[in-house]
């Protein structure tokens, strides 16, 4: 999940912008106890899982430097908070013959979070004389309890009376502190949306 809400008066306005990720995946594997084209009687079955879930928040105040029908500026100053958690599960068993071995399983979680200081640049080229469609972009970079985070993103996008439709490619990027147990996280890809306006 991606949203984000905007208010501006005048030159001066605030925005809040959230991504969400719950995500994971797993893979099974049986070992037959085959050598040489011998079959022995043994078989091991095992499973491992990985889920992860992560929520990065953003928030800034920004000034528009440029404003008119062809593009517009806004610097921008703020916050990123990411929230980072992974769990890895895993399960082996099996027999030799008829007899069956122990079964194990085992469970590791690791987490971090991390509040960093961000500076960016973002706003929105007009194309053609109609003045409906439009290339959005958006840039910002930080430090704080991460070592650094960046951000990018551009697009294309149509304008009607009550808001526009764009499809964007996001990367967000986080370089961790060495001896943490996330050295470092990237999350990309497209994206299509709706801003509505009022």
């Amino acid at each position: 999940f991606q949203g984000s809400f905007d208010a501006r008066k005048g030159n001066w306005g605030l925005v809040t912008d959230v991504i969400y990720l719950d995500v994971g995946g797993s893979r099974k594997e049986l070992v037959n106890g085959m050598v040489g084209g011998t079959q022995l009687p043994w078989e091991i079955n095992g499973k491992v899982g990985l889920d992860m879930k992560s929520l990065v928040w953003s928030a800034a105040g920004y000034y528009r430097m440029v404003e008119d029908p062809d593009k517009s500026y806004d610097m921008l100053s703020g916050f990123r908070y990411a929230d980072i958690e992974q769990c890895i599960n895993s399960s082996l068993s099996g027999d030799i013959g008829e007899i069956p071995l122990p079964a194990r399983e085992g469970k590791v979680n690791i987490g971090a979070n991390y509040w960093d200081f961000i500076i960016g640049l973002r706003g929105q080229f007009t194309l053609g004389q109609s003045g409906k469609w439009f290339i959005p972009y958006y840039a910002d970079i930080g430090t704080g309890e991460s070592d650094m985070t960046w951000q990018a993103l551009a697009g294309l996008g149509y304008s009607f009376n009550w808001g526009e439709v764009a499809a964007v490619y996001r990367y967000l990027d986080y370089d961790l502190p060495s001896g943490k147990p996330i050295a470092d996280m990237n999350l990309s890809g497209p994206a299509v949306g709706a801003v509505f306006r009022w």
